[in-house]
């Protein structure tokens, strides 16, 4: 476990002593801002039955930056330590490939979490600021970002895996996106197709924005959690075939 800490602490560092890490944390929290100043000025010009947090997560700036996070985080990981040379070192060191792996893992949820920090007090300093009672229940609010954080996970080791594959940022990137982007829109197909195909509760399941719909109105389902955490679970053991594959072909 010492190790451990070390690799983790050894990335950790690269997001928070280094301008990036900073520019992604501020680009994100302007992001989370327009979205709840967005959410707001609808609250103003027409009657709403949804709660603010709702409603903030289901703008469509939302999905624009929430997808952009994960390969802005993740694509340097592997591909970057690869291009120049010191994934080879590292490897070659008497340290273990799960090690190598879930430090990154690890460092990078770390980050992903701080970024999330500001948009929940910009939800606190709506009471602070405006004295009124806040717009949205505790439990929408936690549910929101409880299935952000689950979505997170996941999503994040999509970006752990397309940087292990490949040297590139660039190629890890887009990648990523791809890979997302692809799970975003497969939640449509009961929208396009109907429900009267026999494939459509398997469309439901994977649904990200089913999941947080329900979870930003409070509703809380251990259904997701499986899928999330599952999914999070299987591309880190493929991201770690990946790498020790790398490492014994060495």
């Amino acid at each position: 476990m010492r190790l451990f800490r070390i690799l983790t602490f050894k990335e950790l560092k690269g997001y928070f002593l280094t301008p990036f890490g900073w520019v992604v944390l501020a680009f994100v929290t302007l992001m989370q801002g327009i979205s709840l100043s967005t959410a707001m000025k609808g609250f103003r010009d027409t009657p709403v039955k949804d709660s603010l947090v709702y409603v903030t997560f289901h703008t469509p700036l939302f999905w624009f930056y929430f997808l952009f996070i994960f390969p802005l985080i993740t694509m340097r990981l592997f591909s970057e330590e690869e291009r120049s040379g010191t994934l080879e070192t590292l490897l070659t060191a008497p340290v273990r490939t799960w090690q190598v792996v879930f430090s990154k893992y690890t460092a990078a949820m770390i980050f992903y979490t701080t970024l999330w920090i500001p948009g929940l007090l910009q939800f606190k300093m709506f009471q602070w600021v405006t004295h009124l009672p806040p717009a949205f229940t505790p439990g929408a609010l936690g549910g929101a970002f409880a299935v952000v954080m689950l979505m997170g996970a996941a999503f994040t080791a999509i970006g752990c895996l397309a940087s292990a594959l490949t040297s590139s940022q660039i190629i890890a990137g887009i990648f990523t996106i791809g890979l997302l982007v692809i799970q975003y829109f497969l939640g449509f197909v009961t929208v396009i197709w109907g429900e009267s195909f026999a494939g459509a509760p398997f469309f439901h399941y994977i649904s990200s924005q089913q999941h947080l719909h329900y979870f930003a109105s409070g509703l809380f389902d251990t259904r997701p959690m499986v899928y999330f955490l599952s999914l999070a679970l299987f591309v880190l053991f493929l991201t770690y075939q990946v790498v020790d594959y790398r490492r014994w072909r060495r």
